[in-house]
């Protein structure tokens, strides 16, 4: 589940962090509770950004849906 604090995160937030996450994990020299930690951490990041790109995609495809009914529009006319 995640916190509100990270809903509020922007996407370029959000993925600076995790690849920070990742670079950590990737470095060793942590336990394993610390590890698993990064790892819970690096998932709810990962979803963060996740919702971002889905969003962007919804955006984009609504923008291309309207530009292809407006020429279809214009087409019928």
């Amino acid at each position: 589940m995640s916190s509100k604090v990270d809903e509020a995160l922007g996407y370029e937030q959000a993925r600076d962090e995790l690849i920070d996450v990742v670079r950590r994990l990737e470095a060793g020299g942590t336990t394993l509770e610390e590890s698993l930690a990064l790892w819970e951490r690096g998932e709810e990041l990962a979803k963060v950004c996740r919702r971002w790109l889905e969003g962007a995609r919804a955006r984009l495809d609504a923008a291309l849906a309207e530009e292809n009914l407006e020429a279809a529009a214009e087409d019928g006319e």
